[in-house]
């Protein structure tokens, strides 16, 4: 295999590649691929020598910088590391080194930012020695576990820290926003110190008046003693959307907790109790009572009808109520009637959020299936892994990567804000 550069001009970069032919279709593929890996180091390489200096003095904003000398350095690149010469500055009075090529090239760590996009991105959704696997087996691009989790730590705490700076665009919907849904909720992970720790996640949905969900944006947090720094986080989020759907109907859907509704309750307009957490007490009731053989039947048809009533009667949920105090007269086992007394409750604290049945004649969303989703899929599919364990900070960079890239549309345009203002900008 032969790779050479034929010209270079301020326009473009020809080069030149030599394909061994292989006898089976496979070889002659992995030829190529081998062939291209080594062109795109060497152009990667005249590439970033075109974002160095030329040794001349530097001013940023008031500060001179003069050049201290020419540095090789090591840098990954989608298609292998290559070291580059490199003009490093320092000022007249010594103290951290400035390098204008990894600024203005957009280096992230020693990584071009192709190649941070795309061991983040995998590293997103799987765990590092996959990556490490995954980078070897299909894009002949070997390195160590290290640096993938290094790396993606980066990335994470990049879009942490711009989470304040960087907002995003609105989607681009085919109808109008006629109701937007916040709703939170948490799952367990397991801590390095063998503890579980709740990590939260956060969603919002968008719906247009026949209410279809059109798009949701996620948001979430590493487990914390207290919930302040996501909550914090979701507010953000929160104020950042009702600026771009002022008109649109708030509303708050969760489960039973109290802390959540304290919460929800400062920016929304109607709240409603997940149809899914209540559909459960109903059923343990119904187990509780028709747990015979013979009655199974008669309590899958009671449920189903109770169900229906909430949605499409009008005051369904103080008749269920009523129904249900009066089970607790019924002869019992104590775990059957634990079940029934739960229920009782259940619907005696939380009634006045089961309004299912306006919520279903407007077409407004009455469960937060799309927070327990968020859950499965932002924290429990990538940090519940069987044998996984976790630092605060690991944890949060994950959750922080996956958020943006189960967004629609965010994580494109955050490697768009880091192309055209690097990872260090303010803007």
């Amino acid at each position: 295999m032969s790779v050479s550069i034929v010209s270079r001009d301020n326009d473009k970069i020809v080069v030149r590649i030599e394909v061994p032919v292989k006898q089976s279709m496979l070889e002659g593929e992995e030829a190529l691929l081998q062939s291209l890996n080594e062109a795109g180091v060497l152009v990667t390489g005249e590439l970033l020598h075109r974002f160095d200096a030329d040794g001349t003095p530097i001013v940023i904003g008031d500060i001179k910088y003069t050049k201290r000398s020419i540095d090789p350095k090591l840098y990954q690149t989608p298609y292998g590391e290559l070291t580059v010469k490199r003009c490093v500055y320092q000022t007249s009075k010594g103290g951290s080194i400035y390098c204008p090529l990894e600024q203005k090239a957009r280096i992230i760590g020693t990584s071009t930012p192709r190649f941070a996009k795309i061991v983040s991105s995998k590293y997103s959704a799987l765990g590092a020695q996959e990556v490490v696997r995954d980078l070897v087996e299909n894009h002949f691009r070997p390195v160590a576990r290290s640096f993938v989790k290094n790396l993606s730590d980066l990335v994470g705490a990049i879009i942490e820290t711009k989470e304040d700076v960087w907002s995003y665009s609105a989607p681009v919907l085919e109808q109008p926003v006629s109701t937007v849904s916040f709703g939170l909720d948490g799952a367990l992970i397991r801590m390095n110190d063998g503890s579980y720790r709740e990590a939260m996640v956060g969603s919002i949905g968008l719906y247009d008046k026949e209410g279809n969900r059109m798009y949701t944006i996620y948001s979430g947090a590493t487990p914390e003693y207290g919930k302040q720094t996501f909550l914090d986080r979701f507010d953000r989020e929160i104020k950042n959307t009702k600026l771009l759907y002022p008109n649109a109907t708030y509303l708050g859907v969760a489960d039973g907790a109290p802390d959540n509704w304290t919460f929800l309750e400062k920016h929304t307009n109607l709240l409603i109790l997940d149809f899914y957490h209540t559909s459960e007490y109903l059923t343990g009731a119904m187990e509780g009572v028709f747990s015979g053989t013979h009655s199974h039947a008669q309590g899958q048809q009671w449920l189903s009808t109770v169900c229906h009533d909430l949605k499409h009667k009008k005051g369904a949920a103080s008749r269920i109520l009523s129904e249900l105090t009066k089970w607790k007269t019924l002869k019992l086992s104590q775990d059957r009637m634990d079940k029934v007394k739960k229920a009782v409750t259940y619907f005696t604290n939380n009634k006045k959020l089961m309004g299912y049945y306006s919520f279903v004649k407007k077409n407004l969303p009455i469960g937060s299936g799309v927070t327990e989703a968020a859950c499965k899929t932002i924290i429990k599919q990538r940090l519940c892994k069987s044998g996984m364990k976790w630092k605060l900070g690991g944890a949060a960079n994950v959750i922080s990567l996956r958020c943006l890239a189960q967004t629609g549309g965010r994580w494109k345009e955050f490697w768009e804000k880091i192309d055209q203002y690097g990872a260090q900008a303010e803007k």
